[in-house]
């Protein structure tokens, strides 16, 4: 394809007359006459019937100007309607390339600009007519241009004929006042060596930068309010624990103490008030018992007194006998201090499997790991109920996963969920031991 180096949108002319059409035609006629003259002066000089060679002469030649000319002018207008739609394409062409939203440069081997359309115009605020010829240097930082170079010839000696430009980096671009701005671009290359010309396709990705940018800082906002509102909802229930487990726990304790002393001075005769006394004892072991489950729900004592593992399995028992699932735990923790945090999240993230176990797996056992490995806290939980499709809709209202994700997420750790339909579950949170100090 040619490359014009004028405005796509000059005026058009019509192509000029072929040359070379027209010598195609002269010459040939020429050469008849020539010939047709010298064939009747040989037969007039031997005397030949030089009146029927004169007629057959002039018939042959006019025969053969004829041809030559038909085909003469065949040719020509032949080439003239390639020209012409030679034209058309290269104007569609044009069109095409002026109305493209990203910016197209083409650049000879020697790096000239060939080619800067409306959209290049745009970007780099310059004008077509005072970068074509240029180098394309001028469109880069001068602390990038000798490396961009190197990165072209290195380009144009693969043969690949396209590729992304600055997969590991976000490339630069310079405009006319100055201003640097940060660019996506591929590069094409076609022709043969010693006649190459390379294509840059490119866009201003400055706004896309910007808003991934405030992304990343919301998100990291978010997560920053998910931390303190987690960590101010485990102390508040740590709080509400203690003060159940010390205030309220304790007044019903003193009660039954109570009840039992006016139970042993009551006399037997009086069997409505033993009776009734004995009701209210009942009513006390109940309500203490429950008072001692919310208490451990909200936050099980032994979690910030013995440590994370007696919590694991003083919560895998309780859930056995609650629910009658058969569970297997194996803890093989090293005597190390495990953050208040990352005991924490484990325990609710435990906590939460087991509740999915008893309300969506149906299943009847269950196991369950805590264990180190390379540095790292590894919690599994392992049920052989009905599985689910981990790539459907989320079910309305449910959030556990989520919340086991970004507990996770809030330590820096992965969290794997695996399942398949009538094959159980496999949940595994990984997190490092090692926690930044800002988090730990």
């Amino acid at each position: 394809m040619e490359i014009r180096t004028d405005t796509p949108n000059a005026p058009h002319h019509s192509p000029a007359p072929d040359v070379h059409g027209f010598a195609n035609l002269v010459f040939p006629v020429l050469l008849v006459l020539v010939s047709t003259a010298l064939l009747a002066a040989v037969t007039g000089l031997f005397g030949w019937y030089s009146e029927e060679m004169y007629e057959i002469s002039f018939v042959l030649g006019v025969a053969v100007i004829a041809a030559v000319g038909a085909t003469a002018w065949l040719r020509f207008a032949v080439r003239r309607e390639v020209a012409e739609v030679q034209q058309a394409t290269d104007n569609r062409l044009g069109s095409i390339i002026d109305t493209a939203m990203d910016a197209i440069i083409t650049m000879d081997e020697a790096h000239n600009i060939v080619l800067f359309n409306v959209a290049a115009e745009k970007v780099f605020g310059r004008q077509r007519e005072s970068v074509i010829g240029e180098k394309l240097e001028i469109l880069l930082p001068h602390r990038y241009r000798a490396a961009h170079q190197g990165h072209i010839h290195q380009f144009g000696a693969t043969g690949v004929s396209s590729r992304r430009m600055g997969d590991k980096t976000v490339l630069t671009g310079l405009r006319a006042n100055g201003e640097e701005f940060p660019i996506d671009a591929s590069i094409s290359q076609h022709g043969e060596p010693g006649n190459k010309l390379f294509t840059v396709i490119l866009r201003d990705i400055s706004l896309r930068l910007q808003t991934e940018q405030e992304l990343r800082q919301s998100r990291e906002e978010i997560r920053e309010l998910a931390s303190a509102s987690q960590t101010a909802r485990e102390q508040e229930r740590s709080r509400v624990a203690r003060e159940l487990h010390d205030e309220i726990g304790g007044a019903l304790t003193a009660l039954k103490m109570d009840t039992a002393w006016i139970s042993e001075r009551l006399p037997q005769s009086e069997a409505i008030l033993n009776e009734k006394l004995s009701s209210m004892r009942k009513m006390l072991d109940n309500t203490v018992t429950a008072t001692r489950r919310i208490a451990s729900d909200l936050r099980p004592m032994m979690l910030d007194d013995l440590g994370l593992a007696p919590a694991t399995e003083w919560l895998v028992h309780d859930f056995e006998r609650r629910t009658g699932i058969v569970c297997e735990l194996a803890i093989a923790l090293p005597e190390i201090e495990i953050p208040r945090e990352m005991a924490t999240s484990v325990f609710r993230i435990l906590q939460e499997s087991l509740t999915n176990v008893t309300k969506h797996a149906r299943a009847t056992h269950a196991e369950i790991t805590l264990d180190t490995e390379d540095g790292m806290l590894v919690l599994t939980i392992n049920d052989n109920g009905r599985g689910f499709d981990t790539a459907g809709p989320r079910v309305p209202q449910s959030y556990g996963l989520i919340g086991m994700r970004e507990r996770v997420a809030l330590l820096g750790g992965q969290i794997r969920v695996n399942s398949v339909s009538g094959e159980g579950t496999v949940v595994e949170a990984r997190i490092a031991l090692a926690q930044p100090e800002h988090e730990a």
